[in-house]
C-alpha cells in the first residue's frame, strides 16, 4: 500500500465509511498515518470491585453471577443486563442497543469489563462497558489504546483498525523532513518508528517520546514559516513618515486624555513610521482598551504628510462603525474619510473608488472589498487590519501586491499569553495596550444555575425599565449555523410571548443577510431594541454603551477567550454592567466560569485558556492564522518550542532559502502547511 492510496481501499473501510473519514480531512492512507492520537486510554490495569472509585474508568476481571437478561425498553431500546462477580463482590453491567453482547457473554467463563464505574445505591455498575473474554490474547483490553479526534458515526475502533492495517501493509515509508543531525542531537527516533509507536503504543513512556518527536516537528515547521515571513518582509520598502510630532496636535484635539499605555504604543508606532522599511507591528489590547484611537493617531500622521491610510475590518458592521467614528474625528482636521464594503450600492462604490484613486480620500475604511482588483490607490502609506485573528498574506500584502510599499499595523483584541506572543509572532513587532481608559467600571460576572432564571428575568426587567439594554447569547449547536439560527429564533419568540411581552425583543444570527444584520445592530445602537437575542455574531460587533447586561446560555459550550470577547460587548459606557452565564457544568467548564467571574483581564484569561485547552485547540494558533497543531501542546511543550526556534535559526543561517537537497522536503512541507492558512507566497 502507498501513502497516496485512497482510504476507501483500506480493508474494512469502503465507500460509505470513507466519507466519514473525509470529514476529518482523511482521504489517503498517508492522511490517516498523520491523524495522530491525542491521548492514551490505559486498559492494562484491572481492579477488584472492592477497590473501585465512583466515576473512574477502569477494568474489572469478573465472571457472570447468574443469567444474562435481554429485553426492549418502552422507548424500544434493546437492553442487555447481567450481574458479575470477581469472587468477592458483585457489580451490575448494562448495555443499550448492543444485542451482540449476549453472544460474547455466552462464549467464555471469565471476562474483562472496561468502562466507567458508577456507585448507585449500594453497589457499583457499568453502563456500555467494553467486554472481552479473558484469554490472554485480548485486543480490546489489557493494552494501551490510542484515542483519536473523531466524528459522529466513526468509532475509535474503526480508526484504530484502519491505522493498524495501513501500518501492516505499507510498501513505502513517509519522508523524514527534520535534518538528521538535529534528530541525532535531540535523540529522536526516525519518523516512521515514532508514527508506529503513536498508533500502536508499547508503553506510556515510549508513546510520550514519539509524541514529542512529532510535536517538535510541528513546532519546527511553524517556526520556519514565521522566520521566513519576517525575512521576506525586510525586502520591501515603505514611505518614511517624518512628521510624526504632529500626533501631539491630534492628541490635544481629543475630548479626553489618552492613557499612558496608548501614548507608549503611539510612540512605538511613530518610531516605525519614520523608517523606510515597512512597519510590521501587532497591537494587542484588551476589549475596550482604546486600540482604535491608537490606529487613528497613526492614520492622522500619514494623512498629514499627504498620504493615504487604510483600515480594514473583518465585517461590514464593524467597518461601518469605524467609518462613522473616524469620519466625525477626521472632519475637524479637514481630511476626507470614505467607506468601501460589499454591501454598498454600485453608485456608492463608484464614488468611493474614484476618491480613493484620485487621492481625494486620505482616510479609507472598508472590508476585504479593499483588496479587490477594482481598487486603485493614489499614494497609500499605511494599512491597518482590525481583526480578531492574524491576517493572511493577501491582506498583509494588500498594497505590495499592487506595486506599493506600505507600513502595516495589526490590531487584535484577542490577548495572546505573554509566554507565547514573541514565539508565535516572531515576524511582527509587538505592542501591548495594558491599561483601560479611566472611569471604566469592571463588569460584574456571575455563573448561575437554572433555578435563578426567574430572578434574573426580574433583574433584566428592572434594568430595561431604567433605560438599559440587554444581549442574550445562544451558542452554535454542534457547529450547525442553521440549527443555531432556529434555536435563537424559537428562544426569542418564547421571550416575546412570556417574560418580556412589554419590551422590544429582536433576534440576530448568522443566517440573516449582512444588510439585515447591520440594520438590526443600528436599531439596537439607537435604543429601539431592548433585548437582542443573538448567536456569536456579536462577538466582534458594534459599540453600544447603553447595553449593560449580557446573558450567556450554555456557557459551557464556549471557550474562555470566546466568553471574554462576548463579554467585551458590554461595559463600554458609564453604567455598571453585568454578565450572567448559565452553565451545565463539567470540570473544565466550571474552571472557565470561575476564571471569568474572578477577572476581567484578557491576558490572565488567555493564560488560563492555554492551560485548560488540549493540543491544537488553543485559540491563539488557529485563530491567528497559523497552521494547526495536532500533536504539540502549547501549555506543556514550551521547552520543545524554544528548542525548535533555536534549531530553525541555526538551520536558516546556513541555508536561508532551504535550497540544499536534504532540506527540500522540509521546504515543501512548510509551504504546504502555510498555504492551508492563506500564506501562499512563502519560500517561493
Amino acid at each position: 500500500m502507498k501513502l497516496s492510496d485512497s482510504i476507501q481501499f483500506v480493508k474494512g473501510i469502503g465507500e460509505a465509511r470513507a466519507k466519514l473519514f473525509a470529514r476529518l480531512g482523511i482521504h489517503t492512507a498517508g492522511d490517516l498515518l498523520f491523524h495522530l492520537p491525542r491521548t492514551l486510554e490505559d486498559r492494562t490495569q484491572t481492579k477488584p470491585i472492592a477497590e473501585l472509585m465512583d466515576g473512574e474508568t477502569v477494568g474489572v476481571c469478573a465472571s457472570l453471577a447468574g443469567g444474562v437478561k435481554s429485553y426492549r425498553s418502552r422507548g424500544r431500546l434493546s437492553v442487555t443486563q447481567a450481574t458479575v462477580s470477581d469472587g468477592e463482590n458483585m457489580m451490575k453491567v448494562t448495555w443499550f442497543n448492543a444485542p451482540y453482547v449476549s453472544k460474547t457473554l455466552s462464549s467464555g467463563s471469565e471476562f474483562i469489563f472496561f468502562g466507567k464505574a458508577s456507585y448507585k445505591g449500594s453497589s457499583f455498575e457499568m453502563v456500555n462497558p467494553v467486554v472481552e473474554v479473558f484469554d490472554g490474547e485480548n485486543k480490546k483490553t489489557g493494552r494501551l489504546l490510542p484515542v483519536y479526534p473523531s466524528t459522529a458515526g466513526l468509532s475509535q475502533t474503526h480508526i484504530r483498525n484502519a491505522a493498524e492495517k495501513i501500518l501492516d501493509g505499507l510498501t513505502e515509508l513517509p519522508k523524514d523532513i527534520l535534518p538528521s543531525k538535529l534528530c541525532d542531537k535531540m535523540s529522536f527516533p526516525p519518523l516512521y518508528s515514532a508514527l508506529k509507536e503513536l498508533h500502536l503504543p508499547k508503553s506510556a513512556e515510549s508513546f510520550e517520546a514519539a509524541r514529542q518527536r512529532l510535536a517538535f516537528e510541528e513546532f519546527f515547521i511553524l517556526q520556519t514559516g514565521i522566520h521566513t515571513l519576517g525575512e521576506e518582509r525586510k525586502k520591501f520598502r515603505a514611505v518614511p513618515i517624518n512628521d510624526v510630532k504632529c500626533i501631539a496636535d491630534f492628541a490635544k484635539a481629543l475630548p479626553f486624555e489618552l492613557t499612558n499605555a496608548q501614548k507608549r504604543v503611539i510612540n512605538e508606532i511613530s518610531a516605525d513610521l519614520k523608517k523606510n522599511s515597512p512597519m510590521n507591528r501587532l497591537v494587542q489590547g484588551d476589549v475596550g482598551s482604546g486600540k482604535t484611537m491608537v490606529a487613528a493617531a497613526a492614520m492622522y500622521a500619514v494623512a498629514k504628510s499627504g498620504y493615504q491610510a487604510t483600515l480594514m475590518a473583518p465585517t461590514e458592521i464593524l467597518a461601518a462603525q469605524h467609518y462613522k467614528n473616524l469620519k466625525s474625528l477626521f472632519e475637524k482636521f479637514g481630511f476626507e474619510t470614505v467607506l468601501l464594503s460589499g454591501g454598498m450600492s454600485a453608485a456608492e462604490k463608484r464614488e468611493s473608488l474614484k476618491k480613493i484613486k484620485d487621492g481625494t480620500a486620505q482616510i479609507i475604511v472598508g472590508t476585504h472589498a479593499l483588496i479587490s482588483d477594482s481598487v486603485t490607490f493614489k499614494n497609500p502609506a499605511l494599512v491597518i487590519t482590525d481583526e480578531q485573528h492574524r491576517f493572511g498574506v493577501r491582506q498583509r500584502t494588500l498594497l505590495t501586491e499592487k506595486g506599493y510599499g506600505a507600513h502595516t499595523l495589526v490590531m487584535t483584541a484577542t490577548p495572546i499569553p505573554r509566554t507565547l506572543s514573541l514565539i508565535l509572532y516572531g515576524d511582527l513587532d509587538i505592542s501591548v495596550i495594558d491599561e483601560l481608559p479611566p472611569g471604566r467600571k469592571p463588569i460584574e460576572t456571575y455563573s448561575v444555575a437554572e433555578h435563578t432564571r426567574q430572578r434574573l428575568y426580574k433583574f433584566i426587567t428592572q434594568k430595561i425599565t431604567e433605560g438599559r439594554q440587554v444581549y442574550i447569547i445562544c451558542p452554535l449547536i454542534e457547529e450547525s449555523e442553521a440549527l443555531a439560527a432556529k434555536s435563537a429564533v424559537e428562544y426569542a419568540e418564547k421571550l416575546k410571548k412570556t417574560s418580556f411581552k412589554a419590551f422590544s425583543v429582536e433576534v440576530m444570527h448568522g443566517k440573516i443577510k449582512t444588510v439585515e444584520r447591520k440594520e438590526i445592530m443600528e436599531r439596537f445602537a439607537r435604543g429601539e431594541i431592548d433585548i437582542l437575542v443573538a448567536t456569536t455574531v456579536v462577538e466582534v460587533g458594534v459599540d453600544v454603551p447603553n447595553a449593560t447586561v449580557m446573558v450567556i446560555e450554555n456557557a459551557e459550550r464556549f471557550g474562555l477567550s470566546q466568553l471574554h470577547q462576548l463579554r467585551g460587548r458590554i461595559g463600554r459606557g458609564e453604567h455598571q454592567s453585568y454578565c450572567i452565564m448559565f452553565s451545565e457544568g463539567g470540570k473544565i467548564a466550571d474552571e472557565r466560569m470561575k476564571i471569568m467571574c474572578k477577572t476581567n483581564d484578557g491576558f490572565k484569561i488567555s493564560e488560563k485558556d492555554l492551560e485548560l485547552r488540549g493540543p491544537g485547540e488553543f485559540f491563539g494558533v488557529r485563530q491567528h492564522g497559523l497552521p494547526e497543531l495536532k500533536c504539540a501542546n502549547l501549555a506543556s511543550d514550551m521547552e520543545l518550542l524554544v528548542r525548535a526556534k533555536d534549531g530553525v535559526r541555526e538551520l536558516l543561517a546556513a541555508d536561508p532559502n532551504l535550497e540544499k537537497p536534504e532540506h527540500l522536503a522540509l521546504k515543501n512541507r512548510v509551504r504546504e502547511r502555510f498555504a492551508e492558512v492563506g500564506e501562499n507566497g512563502i519560500l517561493n
